[in-house]
């Protein structure tokens, strides 16, 4: 079994971490405060629409210099936190060790890359609703809970097998991808449209697509992520945003996303990575994107929650 180090021990490394752990895998997670103290005390508890369980004895610090070198890093914080998660990765980091980031967004991978080196870094993403529910508590919401990872260049490695073949047997959906660069855009061009509409509008995924207006707002944010995807090269389907808006409509009515309910607790948004990316590459290569750039203006004096706080794990 691989060694596996957690960073971000929330809905998304809770959930992944959980099973993987749960199946016998080494696995340490890196989190804070209260939830941190539960782990430690009481262990983990997930319920899954896959089924809950629990794993009684957990290994969790806040120092990731305690853990020494491990196989892979699942990096599983908010996409702000991720030159800070680079940072503390540095010590969990050997010569052979991937670090597979599971985050919202485009450009973490490079910047995981920029201080831990290319070689190190695979591409990933998660398809999954989650949240702490209470300290050491995870709650996996909707019947949707997979992983994709792959090299970014597009090989199968080795290292990438062996993580794939260790996460099924966990009873993890996932998959290992030969095109993750189009893999992560794929989902940033729903992630956007989700987060952004459901975000601005304050209402669950079901009013958004039923309305006629905030429908075609919700497919402009997705047309204008497949444009700037054509101006970098990146390749994706030509049905793309009518295939993802098939899948949106086959949700839950009363499905939200995490970054509505960050608003509504008073917590950062993660606007800046995604509907404020999508405004800010339009800029830069000439690509009109007014629906995300209306997103972002309407929400973006709110974006940072209450105040500064520290890097909630």
């Amino acid at each position: 079994m691989s060694r596996v180090a957690v960073l971000g021990a929330g809905g998304v490394g809770g959930f992944f971490g959980g099973r993987l752990a749960r199946h016998g895998a080494d696995v340490t997670f890196i989190a804070r405060g209260a939830h941190l103290a539960a782990l430690r005390a009481t262990g983990l508890r997930v319920s899954s629409h896959y089924g809950d369980f629990v794993v009684d004895r957990v290994q969790a610090t806040n120092d990731p210099a305690e853990v020494g070198r491990v196989d892979y890093v699942l990096v599983c914080v908010k996409s702000w936190d991720t030159p800070a998660a680079a940072q503390l990765a540095r010590p969990m980091v050997g010569p052979e060790t991937a670090v597979i980031s599971l985050q919202n967004g485009v450009e973490n991978e490079d910047q995981l890359a920029a201080v831990l080196g290319a070689e190190h870094v695979m591409g990933g993403l998660a398809y999954i609703i989650a949240r702490i529910a209470s300290p050491g508590s995870i709650e996996q919401i909707g019947p949707t809970a997979k992983a994709i990872v792959g090299e970014r260049d597009g090989r199968r490695t080795p290292r990438g097998e062996a993580f794939a073949a260790e996460a099924q047997a966990a009873g993890i959906d996932l998959d290992l991808s030969t095109g993750i660069e189009s893999e992560i855009w794929r989902k940033f061009l729903y992630i956007c449209a989700f987060s952004g509409t459901c975000t601005v509008t304050r209402s669950s995924l079901g009013p958004v697509l039923e309305d006629p207006d905030t429908r075609a707002l919700f497919v402009a944010c997705m047309d204008e992520v497949k444009a700037l995807a054509d101006a970098k090269g990146i390749q994706l389907e030509s049905d793309v945003v009518q295939t993802q808006l098939s899948r949106a409509d086959g949700f839950s009515p009363s499905v939200t996303p995490s970054m509505l309910a960050d608003l509504e607790r008073g917590n950062r948004l993660e606007l800046d990575w995604l509907n404020g990316t999508v405004a800010r590459l339009g800029k830069e290569l000439g690509v009109p994107t007014p629906a995300n750039e209306f997103i972002y203006t309407a929400l973006k004096l709110l974006r940072h929650g209450p105040g500064p706080r520290r890097a909630q794990w």
